[in-house]
């Protein structure tokens, strides 16, 4: 086109071929005005599944020994047991996503399991294989706010048609760094992020002892969205079992699915209380929660 038009301006120096070269011009620019901008290029096929699940794990130092073992083999547990197969394969594609990681304070570079998608009992023995050939270790610090924002980021880079998007996470403290956690709830749930809590309550802390409701009022959201609560070891295996099942059976009413909990979060619940926390019983002793 630059060319095209350089020749008109040039051709307006001699008087004989100006009128013809000038018509041809004004005819060319007339069709590249009506020409239509050409297609971007289609993007590569794309796998569907049912859902694209994130499943975000707890390691911060308030995890004792005891639950680390306990929430590993719970995963792990259920990806090879059959109910979560049946679960993947009575889909309508038969087939989810999965991708995995685990975080505290921050979520480092090695702490993530790609993508992969599951289909059959081989493909989740793979996946589970994966998790359990993790290291056992921990960090300082407990945000969910930055796991959340993680998992979010995770599903927005994942190439799959899923019908359901779900960030499954377990923990057993609140919020205390990071950004507040209902802000980046909040931006997941708007973008169609459905997540879904497992507090651990094993050993709860005497300074905050409803990580239930916590959960329920200001992790937990969007459509179909429940609280798991583990109260006892004894319950951690099947618990992790259970809501797996739920979310890959993409179940909206919790209450109807094997195991749910419903959580009675009537009464208020400080989203902030973790952060105000951390100011009096951590900061003055570990100002770098994240290390």
């Amino acid at each position: 086109m630059r060319h095209a038009l350089s020749l008109c301006f040039d051709a307006c120096r001699y008087h004989k071929t100006a009128a013809r070269f000038w018509a041809t011009c004004v005819s060319l620019l007339a069709c590249l005005a009506r020409a239509q901008p050409a297609p971007l290029a289609a993007p590569a096929d794309t796998i569907a599944v049912d859902v694209e699940l994130v499943l975000a794990v707890d390691i911060s130092h308030s995890m004792d020994e005891k639950e680390f073992a306990l929430q590993r083999a719970g995963y792990v547990k259920a990806l090879r047991h059959p109910d979560f197969i049946n679960a993947v394969r009575s889909g309508v594609t038969g087939r989810v996503a999965l991708a995995y990681f685990e975080w505290a304070g921050t979520v480092r570079d090695d702490a993530v399991i790609a993508w992969q998608v599951i289909d059959d009992a081989e493909s989740a023995e793979a996946f589970a294989d994966k998790i359990e050939a993790r290291p056992f270790r921990s960090f300082r610090g407990t945000s969910i706010s930055g796991a959340l924002a993680f998992g979010a980021k995770l599903l927005d880079g994942a190439a799959f048609d899923a019908t359901r998007s779900v960030i499954d996470i377990s923990g057993d403290g609140p919020n205390n760094i990071g950004m507040p956690v209902t802000t980046t709830r909040d931006a997941a749930i708007a973008k169609g992020i459905v997540i879904n809590g497992l507090p651990i309550l094993i050993s709860p802390s005497p300074s905050f002892s409803h990580l239930d409701q916590y959960y329920a009022e200001c992790v937990t959201g969007g459509p179909g969205s429940f609280v798991l609560p583990v109260y006892a070891a004894s319950e951690f295996v099947t618990a992790i079992r259970r809501k797996l099942v739920l979310e890959v059976s993409g179940v909206t009413d919790p209450n109807a699915g094997p195991g749910s909990v419903p959580v009675d979060a009537a009464a208020p619940v400080d989203c902030l209380q973790g952060e105000r926390g951390r100011r009096f019983f951590s900061d003055p002793y570990f100002p770098e929660l994240d290390r």
